[in-house]
């Protein structure tokens, strides 16, 4: 073999292995390892469109408090989105609640509860809360020093942080009444529609209120997951019939729900459940078509997308319109949703999950606590 023959082929390799690096890293960096564990794929398919258009939604409102106008259309999308988009967070929530329960003792699931919803959002609330002061002449949330106040009482006044609480006060209540009381499943539902009609008069403590409206949907969703964990029933789910039937049904409830809906409890409750089933049905079609798997991606990153997206959207919006002067609002929603998306993912996979800001989100180490999760399901095996 000649030198340049040699030299091509060192060229070759050294391209091919800086490829594979790259790949590797990129890999690394956005998680995608976990399209390959054994995981229930329409599950973070559900959590991936549920967080887009979480973000799609305070991006928007981001938008309109910095006076940007806003295209009618987009406001009217953001108002179907909000039919179904939180309750389905629950009902998900709720299909897991029996096999948790199975899993760990009521110490150490309310411990696992804890560290997974209600210790993050302390953390972030304090940090959200503490840039916004900071940085109050380049927000448009106007803070003040009582604001940390509202961490024990009143989620709701936090921008989006209120549903880390509400998921862990409607989990750890729910697991009570299903342990101690042991209500049959029927009761738990007229439990959750007597709380989510009573919740507006909680209002002024939305600490109460939130978990008070969402019982029902986590309910919801651990009575119905018997049913959503059959084959059969999957098979029901994946039709391309039941796609088509559903769909026109889902478009007709949400021009109800724009057009002809006045706040009545019942009707919200219905137009939700629907979206939220549309949903389901969806998220199955995408698992059989194995189409998008970056929002299965999404699903898997979706809590620390959540308690993420809001700030980093808001620096991004600043800087856009205070630097570059980009006023369009077209322009500054996709940026905005794809920063709010994107950067959270990376941020949690390179500094939290191997790195040392782990403590953002976990009280254990992120490699003991898969220890631990392994050392539990092993002694309910036994």
């Amino acid at each position: 073999m000649g030198k340049s023959e040699t030299a091509t082929t060192l060229n070759t390799m050294t391209n091919t292995t800086t490829t594979r690096s790259l790949k590797d890293r990129v890999k690394a960096l956005f998680n995608f390892g976990v399209l390959e564990r054994e995981r229930f794929p329409w599950v973070d398919y559900l959590r991936g469109i549920a967080i887009i258009l979480v973000v799609y939604r305070h991006v928007l409102i981001g938008l309109e408090r910095g006076s940007i106008h806003v295209p009618t259309y987009l406001a009217t999308a953001n108002e179907i989105f909000y039919s179904f988009r939180m309750p389905l967070f629950f009902i998900l929530s709720g299909l897991f609640i029996n096999s948790s329960i199975g899993k760990r003792t009521l110490s150490r699931l309310f411990y696992f509860k804890f560290e997974n919803l209600f210790y993050p959002y302390l953390v972030w609330a304090f940090i959200q809360v503490t840039i916004q002061i900071v940085l109050s002449s380049y927000s448009n949330s106007h803070r003040s020093l009582i604001d940390y106040t509202y961490i024990f009482y009143q989620p709701r006044a936090l921008d989006q942080l209120w549903y880390l609480p509400a998921l862990f006060n409607t989990t750890i209540i729910y697991i009570l009444v299903k342990t101690k009381l042991k209500p049959p499943s029927w009761l738990q539902l007229i439990i959750g529609l007597t709380t989510y009609l009573l919740s507006p008069y909680f209002d002024s403590i939305s600490m109460i209120s939130d978990w008070m409206e969402f019982y029902l949907f986590f309910a919801l969703g651990d009575v119905i997951s018997t049913a959503f964990f059959n084959d059969k029933f999957q098979q029901f789910l994946k039709s391309k019939v039941v796609l088509l039937c559903v769909t026109p049904v889902f478009i007709a409830t949400q021009v109800f729900y724009l057009n002809y809906h006045k706040g009545n409890m019942i009707e919200f409750l219905l137009i939700a459940l629907i979206g939220c089933f549309y949903m389901f049905i969806l998220a199955f079609r995408m698992q059989e078509w194995k189409i998008l798997p970056v929002l299965r991606v999404f699903g898997y990153h979706s809590l620390y997308i959540y308690v993420m997206h809001v700030m980093i959207a808001a620096f991004t919006r600043t800087i856009l319109t205070k630097a570059f002067g980009i006023d369009n609002s077209i322009v500054l929603l996709i940026i905005g949703i794809a920063a709010g998306i994107i950067i959270p993912i990376i941020i949690f996979n390179l500094f939290v999950k191997d790195g040392f800001a782990w403590r953002l989100f976990y009280l254990t180490k992120p490699g003991l606590r898969e220890k631990k999760k392994q050392t539990e399901v092993v002694s309910t095996q036994k």
